[in-house]
């Protein structure tokens, strides 16, 4: 029991100082991910159009950088800005949504990667918290569980 809580110990370690080693260039996978959903994004209900419509929507942002991200894609070609970086969607006409200087005061102007990356590191000291509380218990466990091994190699020619 105490080597099979050692070996899920080194895996949760080892997870951590994976995902902080390389957290600059998962922040960069984010951004070329998102950078790809808002060139493919279309108005058919695929995942990755409904994941960029939710991003803008909870977080009250558009683009990845800024709202100017959707002029270089073909989606704003065809119907401008999405509904999504809409601040009141009652306010926000297509022609408003086509027309750059109309949308800047109709939609969320800031970008959706900044809003992501900088939610989800303020969200890491959470995380990393109750990661410590879940160590220790296993660590607390692993020594139980040693300290009940030895106790019982100790007793077993006592036992009559």
């Amino acid at each position: 029991y105490a080597m099979l809580l050692s070996l899920i110990f080194l895996i949760v370690l080892v997870a951590a100082v994976v995902g902080f080693v390389f957290r600059h260039e998962i922040k960069t996978n984010f951004e070329s991910n998102l950078n790809l959903a808002l060139r493919d994004y279309n108005v058919t209900a695929d995942r990755h159009s409904e994941a960029v419509d939710t991003i803008q929507r909870t977080l009250h942002c558009c683009g990845v950088q800024n709202y100017s991200d959707w002029e270089r894609t073909e989606y704003f070609t065809q119907r401008g800005i999405p509904r999504s970086c809409c601040k009141s969607q009652d306010d926000c006409s297509e022609e408003d949504l086509k027309d750059p200087s109309k949308a800047k005061l109709k939609v969320f102007v800031d970008g959706c990667f900044f809003l992501v990356t900088s939610t989800m590191e303020s969200k890491m000291s959470v995380v990393a918290g109750i990661s410590f509380g879940i160590a220790c218990f296993q660590l607390v466990g692993i020594i139980l569980a040693c300290c009940l091994s030895q106790y019982i190699t100790n007793n077993q020619y006592e036992m009559v």
